[in-house]
């Protein structure tokens, strides 16, 4: 697992960047309004849709953002889960994902 972006919660929103080798950009988590099927959270920068985010809770009961980012030039999705640290921070962890 890495760290591929730190962020910042502000109402309704988290705030911060995303960083890979290729690439380095300002991001943020927009709130959406509720519905059964759909995320809770499209993720932005700027004006561009980089994917969506789905509230989650883990067996302990403290909750996360499961992440789905996509763009024409990745080989296949990024698949990562943003989540609270002991410091406040928000750390957006990035997972490979297993064949299936």
């Amino acid at each position: 697992m890495t760290t591929i972006g730190n962020f910042t919660k502000t109402n309704n929103r988290f705030i911060g960047n995303l960083k890979t080798l290729s690439l380095s950009i300002g991001a943020e988590f927009v709130a959406l309004p509720r519905t059964d099927k759909g995320p809770d959270f499209r993720v932005i920068s700027g004006e561009i849709e980089l994917g969506a985010a789905w509230k989650k809770a883990r067996k302990d009961g403290r909750e996360y953002l499961f992440v789905r980012l996509d763009d024409p030039t990745f080989a296949s999705p990024i698949f990562a889960s943003l989540v609270e640290g002991r410091d406040g921070r928000n750390a957006l962890i990035w997972s490979r994902r297993n064949a299936d």
